[in-house]
Parts: structure tokens; C-alpha cells; sequence
């Protein structure tokens, strides 16, 4: 069935129609800066490993990078493993879907239930288990 989102000017941002109502987990590649819209007013873009669009950060979505990161430093994002999903926000007396950000459940859930770290020696290498378990199979729908 066609969607009226699928016609309209693609747009080289991503936008809450891109996610096709998946929720994928994604990896920062970088941060840029650029000017957006009518005004060009400079925000902040960030983009994902394995896609050419960015997503333009507002104040909740940076927020919760920040969080996720543990930096507010944009040069310390890139590797931050993100969830995006569809969201609704009001703005200006209008309900609007958007894009919002979420720890990914595999992170969500080691930090949950990793224990506290034990001091090692400075002479004994520190072995670290990074192992995250993917349940999303698909691909960056966007």
C-alpha cells in the first residue's frame, strides 16, 4: 500500500517514516555540525555506522547520548552503540512523530547486572567482556 512519506522529497536526515516502525540499534560514526533549515541555525548532526543520513540532535536526543556516552564531549561519541525508535512530541499545538534515542537492551542489562569491578594489578592485563548479543537481525532500515 503506498505511503504519501514514501513520495515526498527524501530528505538526507533521518526522519520517524526511515525507521518503517523497526527500532534499529545503531553505532555512532561522527558528529558534525551544520547549518539546518530556513535559518541555518548550526545543530549538531549525528551519523551511524553504515548509513548516509544523519539525525539532527535536539536538546532530549542529546540529553540522552550524553547519558548513554557518559561524555557530553561530541569527539567521545563515535563507537556509542544507540536504539533509535518512533516517539510522538507536541509542538505548537500539534502531535508530531519523532525520532528518540534509548540504551540498547543488551547494554541495558549488562550494566544492570555487571557486578562492581575488582582492582587488578598493575602488572596483570585487564581482560574485559564486551560480548553484546544483537537481537535485531535487519538492517539500518534507513
Amino acid at each position: 500500500m503506498p505511503n504519501i512519506n514514501d513520495l515526498m522529497r527524501t530528505s538526507p536526515y533521518v526522519k520517524a517514516h526511515d525507521l518503517q516502525g523497526k527500532e534499529p540499534r545503531v553505532t555512532i560514526a561522527r558528529v558534525t555540525f551544520e547549518p539546518i533549515g530556513r535559518t541555518k541555525e548550526m545543530k549538531a548532526v549525528v551519523y551511524f555506522v553504515g548509513s548516509d543520513k544523519g539525525l539532527i540532535l535536539n536538546v532530549t536526543n542529546s540529553r540522552k547520548i550524553v547519558e548513554i556516552a557518559g561524555s557530553a564531549i561530541t569527539e567521545d561519541w563515535p563507537g556509542t552503540v544507540l536504539t533509535l525508535y518512533v516517539s510522538t512530541a507536541d509542538y505548537g499545538g500539534e502531535t508530531f512523530d519523532v525520532v528518540r534515542i534509548k540504551t540498547p537492551r543488551a547494554v541495558a542489562a549488562r550494566a544492570a547486572t555487571k557486578p562492581a569491578p575488582v582492582p587488578v594489578p598493575a602488572a596483570r592485563p585487564a581482560i574485559v567482556d564486551d560480548v553484546e548479543i544483537d537481537l535485531y537481525d535487519g538492517e539500518i532500515p534507513f
